[in-house]
Protein backbone atom coordinates (compact mmCIF):
# COMPACT_ATOMS: atom_id res chain seq x y z
CA UNK A 1 0.00 0.00 0.00
CA UNK A 2 1.54 3.30 -0.84
CA UNK A 3 2.33 5.59 1.92
CA UNK A 4 0.05 8.64 0.33
CA UNK A 5 -2.79 6.23 0.32
CA UNK A 6 -2.34 5.90 3.91
CA UNK A 7 -2.36 9.71 4.61
CA UNK A 8 -5.53 9.84 2.89
CA UNK A 9 -6.96 7.07 5.13
CA UNK A 10 -6.02 9.49 7.86
CA UNK A 11 -7.77 11.81 6.20
CA UNK A 12 -11.01 9.87 5.83
CA UNK A 13 -10.40 9.16 9.28
CA UNK A 14 -10.24 12.87 10.78
CA UNK A 15 -13.24 13.72 8.96
CA UNK A 16 -15.75 10.76 9.33
CA UNK A 17 -14.72 11.54 13.56
CA UNK A 18 -15.94 15.29 13.25
CA UNK A 19 -18.81 14.68 11.11
CA UNK A 20 -20.15 12.20 13.99
CA UNK A 21 -18.42 12.79 16.69
CA UNK A 22 -20.80 15.40 17.53
CA UNK A 23 -23.90 12.43 18.48
CA UNK A 24 -21.90 11.97 21.16
CA UNK A 25 -21.75 15.40 22.56
CA UNK A 26 -24.83 17.23 22.06
CA UNK A 27 -25.91 17.22 25.91
CA UNK A 28 -22.68 18.36 26.64
CA UNK A 29 -22.34 21.56 24.14
CA UNK A 30 -26.14 22.16 24.77
CA UNK A 31 -25.68 22.63 28.91
CA UNK A 32 -22.03 24.92 27.98
CA UNK A 33 -23.29 27.07 25.66
CA UNK A 34 -26.45 27.73 26.92
CA UNK A 35 -28.61 25.90 24.03
CA UNK A 36 -31.62 23.48 23.58
CA UNK A 37 -31.04 20.34 22.35
CA UNK A 38 -32.69 20.60 19.16
CA UNK A 39 -30.09 24.00 18.98
CA UNK A 40 -27.24 21.54 19.49
CA UNK A 41 -28.66 19.56 16.57
CA UNK A 42 -28.64 21.97 14.39
CA UNK A 43 -25.08 21.69 14.86
CA UNK A 44 -25.54 18.05 13.16
CA UNK A 45 -27.91 19.22 10.32
CA UNK A 46 -25.65 22.67 9.06
CA UNK A 47 -22.35 20.08 9.00
CA UNK A 48 -24.37 17.98 7.29
CA UNK A 49 -25.79 20.84 4.55
CA UNK A 50 -22.12 21.72 3.96
CA UNK A 51 -21.27 18.54 2.78
CA UNK A 52 -24.16 18.23 0.33
CA UNK A 53 -23.23 21.59 -0.82
CA UNK A 54 -19.36 21.47 -0.79
CA UNK A 55 -19.72 18.20 -2.52
CA UNK A 56 -20.97 19.11 -5.78
CA UNK A 57 -20.55 23.20 -6.44
CA UNK A 58 -17.38 23.92 -4.75
CA UNK A 59 -16.12 20.35 -6.32
CA UNK A 60 -16.80 21.82 -9.77
CA UNK A 61 -15.43 25.19 -9.43
CA UNK A 62 -12.23 23.71 -8.46
CA UNK A 63 -11.51 21.46 -11.30
CA UNK A 64 -8.96 23.33 -12.39
CA UNK A 65 -6.79 23.52 -9.27
CA UNK A 66 -4.12 21.11 -9.16
CA UNK A 67 -4.86 18.00 -6.91
CA UNK A 68 -2.11 17.73 -4.55
CA UNK A 69 -3.00 21.84 -3.68
CA UNK A 70 -6.45 21.21 -3.97
CA UNK A 71 -6.03 18.18 -1.04
CA UNK A 72 -3.88 20.24 1.29
CA UNK A 73 -6.04 23.27 0.94
CA UNK A 74 -8.64 21.27 2.01
CA UNK A 75 -6.95 19.83 5.41
CA UNK A 76 -6.30 23.04 5.71
CA UNK A 77 -9.46 24.16 6.31
CA UNK A 78 -10.73 20.98 7.71
CA UNK A 79 -7.95 21.94 10.41
CA UNK A 80 -8.68 25.89 11.17
CA UNK A 81 -12.69 25.05 11.12
CA UNK A 82 -12.09 22.50 14.13
CA UNK A 83 -9.63 25.54 15.34
CA UNK A 84 -12.50 27.62 15.77
CA UNK A 85 -14.87 25.31 17.00
CA UNK A 86 -11.84 24.38 19.68
CA UNK A 87 -12.20 28.20 20.77
CA UNK A 88 -15.23 29.22 19.76
CA UNK A 89 -16.83 31.91 21.86
CA UNK A 90 -20.37 31.07 21.53
CA UNK A 91 -23.03 28.89 19.47
CA UNK A 92 -22.87 31.42 16.61
CA UNK A 93 -19.00 30.69 15.89
CA UNK A 94 -19.70 27.09 16.46
CA UNK A 95 -22.37 26.81 13.99
CA UNK A 96 -19.65 28.42 11.69
CA UNK A 97 -16.80 26.07 12.41
CA UNK A 98 -18.92 23.10 11.91
CA UNK A 99 -20.08 24.71 8.08
CA UNK A 100 -16.41 25.25 7.27
CA UNK A 101 -15.90 21.58 8.41
CA UNK A 102 -18.65 20.29 6.44
CA UNK A 103 -17.38 22.48 2.79
CA UNK A 104 -14.26 20.38 3.40
CA UNK A 105 -15.63 17.28 4.34
CA UNK A 106 -17.75 17.62 0.49
CA UNK A 107 -14.79 18.12 -1.77
CA UNK A 108 -12.32 15.67 0.01
CA UNK A 109 -14.79 12.86 -0.68
CA UNK A 110 -15.09 13.97 -4.14
CA UNK A 111 -11.74 13.62 -5.54
CA UNK A 112 -10.33 11.28 -2.56
CA UNK A 113 -11.51 8.83 -5.12
CA UNK A 114 -9.67 9.85 -7.89
CA UNK A 115 -6.40 10.84 -6.11
CA UNK A 116 -6.75 6.78 -4.87
CA UNK A 117 -6.83 5.48 -7.89
CA UNK A 118 -4.50 7.72 -9.01
CA UNK A 119 -1.31 6.11 -6.60
CA UNK A 120 -2.27 2.32 -8.11
CA UNK A 121 -2.20 0.47 -11.20
CA UNK A 122 -5.76 0.34 -13.07
CA UNK A 123 -6.08 -3.33 -11.93
CA UNK A 124 -6.19 -2.23 -7.55
CA UNK A 125 -7.95 1.38 -8.40
CA UNK A 126 -11.24 -0.13 -6.49
CA UNK A 127 -9.01 -1.72 -3.51
CA UNK A 128 -7.54 1.82 -3.17
CA UNK A 129 -10.64 3.54 -3.15
CA UNK A 130 -12.10 1.00 -0.56
CA UNK A 131 -8.90 1.36 1.96
CA UNK A 132 -9.43 4.74 1.73
CA UNK A 133 -12.99 4.57 2.79
CA UNK A 134 -12.27 2.32 5.75
CA UNK A 135 -11.16 5.75 7.62
CA UNK A 136 -14.82 6.44 7.75
CA UNK A 137 -15.26 2.84 9.38
CA UNK A 138 -12.68 3.30 11.99
CA UNK A 139 -13.74 6.45 12.57
CA UNK A 140 -16.96 5.26 13.84
CA UNK A 141 -15.69 1.74 16.02
CA UNK A 142 -12.78 4.40 17.44
CA UNK A 143 -12.21 7.92 16.58
CA UNK A 144 -16.60 8.33 17.63
CA UNK A 145 -16.06 6.81 20.89
CA UNK A 146 -12.87 8.25 21.68
CA UNK A 147 -13.64 11.57 20.35
CA UNK A 148 -17.11 10.83 23.05
CA UNK A 149 -14.51 9.85 25.91
CA UNK A 150 -12.49 13.04 25.63
CA UNK A 151 -15.35 15.37 25.44
CA UNK A 152 -17.08 13.82 28.83
CA UNK A 153 -13.16 13.58 30.61
CA UNK A 154 -11.90 16.64 29.45
CA UNK A 155 -14.72 19.05 27.44
CA UNK A 156 -16.13 18.89 24.31
CA UNK A 157 -13.42 21.66 23.59
CA UNK A 158 -10.56 19.03 23.69
CA UNK A 159 -12.61 16.38 21.20
CA UNK A 160 -12.04 19.49 18.59
CA UNK A 161 -8.44 20.14 19.45
CA UNK A 162 -7.87 16.64 18.96
CA UNK A 163 -9.64 15.96 15.72
CA UNK A 164 -7.57 19.12 14.46
CA UNK A 165 -3.67 17.62 15.31
CA UNK A 166 -5.23 14.30 13.10
CA UNK A 167 -5.91 17.02 10.20
CA UNK A 168 -2.68 18.08 10.99
CA UNK A 169 -0.87 14.53 10.32
CA UNK A 170 -2.79 13.95 7.84
CA UNK A 171 -1.91 17.61 6.26
CA UNK A 172 2.00 16.42 6.86
CA UNK A 173 1.33 12.87 5.68
CA UNK A 174 -0.28 14.44 2.01
CA UNK A 175 2.51 17.12 1.83
CA UNK A 176 5.06 14.55 2.28
CA UNK A 177 3.99 11.52 -0.01
CA UNK A 178 1.06 12.79 -2.01
CA UNK A 179 2.85 13.05 -5.47
CA UNK A 180 2.16 16.66 -7.09
CA UNK A 181 1.46 16.02 -10.49
CA UNK A 182 -2.16 13.92 -10.66
CA UNK A 183 -3.85 13.28 -13.43
CA UNK A 184 -7.95 14.23 -12.93
CA UNK A 185 -10.46 14.52 -15.53
CA UNK A 186 -12.12 17.70 -15.09
CA UNK A 187 -14.99 17.34 -12.85
CA UNK A 188 -18.80 17.58 -14.03
CA UNK A 189 -19.73 20.95 -14.34
CA UNK A 190 -23.23 22.34 -12.43
CA UNK A 191 -24.88 22.28 -15.88
CA UNK A 192 -24.15 18.31 -16.05
CA UNK A 193 -25.20 17.76 -12.63
CA UNK A 194 -28.28 20.02 -13.14
CA UNK A 195 -29.11 17.40 -16.11
CA UNK A 196 -28.70 14.37 -13.93
CA UNK A 197 -31.17 15.91 -11.45
CA UNK A 198 -33.57 16.00 -14.76
CA UNK A 199 -34.14 12.52 -14.68
CA UNK A 200 -37.28 11.29 -12.64
CA UNK A 201 -35.46 7.37 -12.05
CA UNK A 202 -32.50 8.71 -10.34
CA UNK A 203 -34.80 11.39 -8.27
CA UNK A 204 -36.36 8.45 -6.71
CA UNK A 205 -33.16 6.42 -5.95
CA UNK A 206 -32.00 10.44 -4.70
CA UNK A 207 -35.27 10.31 -2.31
CA UNK A 208 -34.93 6.41 -1.04
CA UNK A 209 -31.29 7.81 0.40
CA UNK A 210 -32.92 10.98 1.83
CA UNK A 211 -35.58 9.49 3.03
CA UNK A 212 -34.07 6.43 4.66
CA UNK A 213 -31.32 8.14 6.12
CA UNK A 214 -33.30 11.05 7.49
CA UNK A 215 -35.72 8.74 9.40
CA UNK A 216 -32.62 7.20 11.16
CA UNK A 217 -30.86 10.49 12.10
CA UNK A 218 -34.13 11.72 13.78
CA UNK A 219 -33.40 9.67 16.41
CA UNK A 220 -29.64 9.07 15.85
CA UNK A 221 -28.64 12.92 16.40
CA UNK A 222 -30.11 12.65 20.20
CA UNK A 223 -29.18 9.30 20.88
CA UNK A 224 -26.76 10.47 23.26
CA UNK A 225 -29.23 12.38 25.37
CA UNK A 226 -32.28 9.75 24.87
CA UNK A 227 -29.19 7.26 26.45
CA UNK A 228 -28.37 9.83 29.81
CA UNK A 229 -32.04 11.20 30.34
CA UNK A 230 -34.18 8.65 29.07
CA UNK A 231 -32.01 5.32 29.92
CA UNK A 232 -30.49 6.70 32.98
CA UNK A 233 -27.01 6.56 32.10
CA UNK A 234 -23.84 8.51 33.45
CA UNK A 235 -22.43 10.80 30.74
CA UNK A 236 -19.21 8.15 30.78
CA UNK A 237 -20.80 5.56 29.68
CA UNK A 238 -22.04 7.39 26.31
CA UNK A 239 -18.82 6.82 24.79
CA UNK A 240 -18.67 2.69 25.43
CA UNK A 241 -22.74 2.34 23.75
CA UNK A 242 -21.17 4.60 21.16
CA UNK A 243 -18.71 1.77 20.88
CA UNK A 244 -20.99 -0.98 20.55
CA UNK A 245 -22.82 1.14 17.78
CA UNK A 246 -19.51 1.28 15.44
CA UNK A 247 -18.73 -2.14 15.74
CA UNK A 248 -22.55 -2.92 15.16
CA UNK A 249 -21.59 -0.16 12.17
CA UNK A 250 -18.66 -2.34 10.96
CA UNK A 251 -19.95 -5.78 10.84
CA UNK A 252 -23.35 -4.00 9.16
CA UNK A 253 -21.97 -2.46 6.52
CA UNK A 254 -20.08 -6.22 5.30
CA UNK A 255 -23.16 -7.69 5.68
CA UNK A 256 -25.49 -5.16 3.65
CA UNK A 257 -22.93 -5.29 0.75
CA UNK A 258 -23.03 -9.24 0.17
CA UNK A 259 -26.53 -9.09 0.91
CA UNK A 260 -26.96 -6.53 -2.18
CA UNK A 261 -24.50 -8.63 -3.96
CA UNK A 262 -26.60 -12.24 -2.86
CA UNK A 263 -30.01 -11.05 -3.17
CA UNK A 264 -29.80 -7.56 -5.69
CA UNK A 265 -29.99 -4.08 -4.46
CA UNK A 266 -33.64 -3.46 -4.20
CA UNK A 267 -34.36 -7.00 -2.13
CA UNK A 268 -31.57 -6.15 0.23
CA UNK A 269 -32.94 -2.30 0.47
CA UNK A 270 -36.16 -3.26 1.44
CA UNK A 271 -34.91 -6.16 3.71
CA UNK A 272 -32.38 -3.03 5.38
CA UNK A 273 -35.36 -0.51 5.34
CA UNK A 274 -37.86 -2.56 7.05
CA UNK A 275 -35.26 -3.99 9.85
CA UNK A 276 -34.06 -0.36 10.42
CA UNK A 277 -37.99 0.91 10.61
CA UNK A 278 -38.35 -2.26 13.16
CA UNK A 279 -35.35 -1.37 15.13
CA UNK A 280 -36.26 2.58 15.58
CA UNK A 281 -40.05 1.87 16.73
CA UNK A 282 -38.45 -1.06 18.89
CA UNK A 283 -35.93 2.07 20.50
CA UNK A 284 -39.35 3.78 21.66
CA UNK A 285 -40.31 0.55 24.20
CA UNK A 286 -36.46 -0.17 25.28
CA UNK A 287 -34.95 3.55 25.63
CA UNK A 288 -35.56 3.17 29.10
CA UNK A 289 -34.35 0.09 29.80
CA UNK A 290 -30.62 -0.08 30.43
CA UNK A 291 -29.69 -3.17 29.16
CA UNK A 292 -32.76 -3.08 26.53
CA UNK A 293 -31.38 0.39 24.68
CA UNK A 294 -28.05 -1.18 24.65
CA UNK A 295 -29.14 -4.21 22.57
CA UNK A 296 -31.33 -1.84 20.53
CA UNK A 297 -28.45 0.29 19.61
CA UNK A 298 -26.36 -3.19 18.98
CA UNK A 299 -28.98 -3.89 16.09
CA UNK A 300 -29.31 -0.79 15.10
CA UNK A 301 -25.49 -0.44 14.37
CA UNK A 302 -26.21 -3.25 12.06
CA UNK A 303 -28.87 -1.92 9.42
CA UNK A 304 -28.11 1.35 10.33
CA UNK A 305 -25.13 1.99 7.22
CA UNK A 306 -25.61 -1.53 5.76
CA UNK A 307 -27.35 0.34 3.17
CA UNK A 308 -24.71 2.01 1.69
CA UNK A 309 -23.39 -0.49 -0.31
CA UNK A 310 -26.97 -1.26 -1.83
CA UNK A 311 -27.96 2.27 -2.13
CA UNK A 312 -24.60 3.07 -4.12
CA UNK A 313 -24.52 0.26 -6.77
CA UNK A 314 -28.39 0.90 -7.43
CA UNK A 315 -27.92 4.46 -8.48
CA UNK A 316 -24.58 3.51 -10.36
CA UNK A 317 -27.21 0.94 -12.43
CA UNK A 318 -29.68 3.30 -12.90
CA UNK A 319 -26.84 5.68 -14.15
CA UNK A 320 -25.56 3.64 -16.87
CA UNK A 321 -29.34 3.09 -17.76
CA UNK A 322 -30.12 6.55 -17.70
CA UNK A 323 -27.76 8.80 -17.93
CA UNK A 324 -24.90 6.49 -18.95
CA UNK A 325 -22.32 9.53 -19.80
CA UNK A 326 -22.69 11.19 -16.29
CA UNK A 327 -22.01 7.99 -13.84
CA UNK A 328 -20.03 9.62 -11.52
CA UNK A 329 -22.02 12.79 -11.26
CA UNK A 330 -25.21 10.39 -10.39
CA UNK A 331 -23.30 8.45 -7.64
CA UNK A 332 -21.66 11.56 -6.19
CA UNK A 333 -24.75 13.17 -6.59
CA UNK A 334 -26.28 10.47 -4.35
CA UNK A 335 -23.38 11.26 -1.43
CA UNK A 336 -25.10 14.32 -1.47
CA UNK A 337 -28.26 12.95 -1.18
CA UNK A 338 -27.32 10.80 2.16
CA UNK A 339 -26.06 14.08 3.79
CA UNK A 340 -29.46 15.89 2.99
CA UNK A 341 -30.99 13.24 4.38
CA UNK A 342 -28.81 14.26 7.73
CA UNK A 343 -29.72 17.45 7.70
CA UNK A 344 -33.14 17.05 7.46
CA UNK A 345 -33.34 14.15 10.13
CA UNK A 346 -31.58 16.02 12.60
CA UNK A 347 -33.09 19.41 11.85
CA UNK A 348 -36.89 17.51 12.38
CA UNK A 349 -35.55 15.36 14.99
CA UNK A 350 -34.70 18.49 17.16
CA UNK A 351 -38.69 19.62 16.33
CA UNK A 352 -40.14 16.47 17.97
CA UNK A 353 -37.69 16.75 21.21
CA UNK A 354 -39.14 20.03 21.72
CA UNK A 355 -42.75 19.69 20.67
CA UNK A 356 -43.11 15.84 22.42
CA UNK A 357 -39.81 14.71 23.80
CA UNK A 358 -36.91 12.71 23.16
CA UNK A 359 -38.79 9.10 23.47
CA UNK A 360 -40.67 10.31 20.12
CA UNK A 361 -38.28 10.35 17.65
CA UNK A 362 -37.87 7.14 17.27
CA UNK A 363 -41.35 5.85 16.22
CA UNK A 364 -41.41 8.96 14.10
CA UNK A 365 -38.36 7.95 12.77
CA UNK A 366 -39.52 4.49 11.67
CA UNK A 367 -42.52 5.85 9.68
CA UNK A 368 -40.21 8.07 7.81
CA UNK A 369 -37.79 5.12 7.27
CA UNK A 370 -41.45 2.97 5.93
CA UNK A 371 -41.58 5.81 3.61
CA UNK A 372 -37.70 4.74 2.18
CA UNK A 373 -38.94 0.97 1.90
CA UNK A 374 -42.23 2.28 -0.03
CA UNK A 375 -40.16 4.40 -2.04
CA UNK A 376 -37.99 1.61 -2.97
CA UNK A 377 -41.07 -0.75 -3.85
CA UNK A 378 -42.26 2.02 -6.53
CA UNK A 379 -38.94 2.09 -7.87
CA UNK A 380 -38.34 -2.25 -8.42
CA UNK A 381 -41.44 -2.18 -9.61
CA UNK A 382 -40.97 0.22 -12.05
CA UNK A 383 -37.67 -1.57 -13.24
CA UNK A 384 -40.00 -4.46 -13.93
CA UNK A 385 -42.39 -2.72 -16.24
CA UNK A 386 -39.20 -1.73 -17.88
CA UNK A 387 -37.29 -4.84 -17.40
CA UNK A 388 -34.41 -3.47 -19.67
CA UNK A 389 -31.26 -4.59 -17.95
CA UNK A 390 -28.66 -1.51 -17.84
CA UNK A 391 -25.89 -2.40 -19.39
CA UNK A 392 -22.83 -2.00 -17.18
CA UNK A 393 -19.00 -1.00 -18.23
CA UNK A 394 -18.02 -3.86 -19.31
CA UNK A 395 -20.66 -4.52 -21.40
CA UNK A 396 -20.40 -1.44 -23.25
CA UNK A 397 -16.79 -1.95 -23.81
CA UNK A 398 -17.58 -5.22 -25.29
CA UNK A 399 -19.90 -3.43 -27.16
CA UNK A 400 -17.30 -1.16 -28.70
CA UNK A 401 -15.43 -3.84 -29.49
Amino acid sequence: MPIALLALTISAFAIGTTEFVIVGLLPTIAADLGVTLPSAGLLVSLYALGVAVGAPVLTALTGKVPRKLLLLSLMVLFTAGNLLAWQAPGYTSLVAARILTGLAHGVFFSIGSTIATSLVPKEKAASAIAIMFTGLTVALVTGVPLGTFIGQHFGWRETFLAVSALGVIAFIGSLLFVPKTIRHAPPASLLQQVQVLGQPRLLLVYAMTAVGYGGSFIAFTYLAPILQRVAGFGANAVSLVMLVYGVSVAFGNIWGGRLADRRGPISALKIIFLGLAAVLLLLTFTAADQWLVVLTVLLWGAVAFGNVAGLQVYVVQQAEHFTPRAVDVASGLNIAAFNLGIAGGAWGGGHIVEKLGLVHTGWIGALVVLGAFGLTALSGRLDRLNPRPAATRTERTVAAH
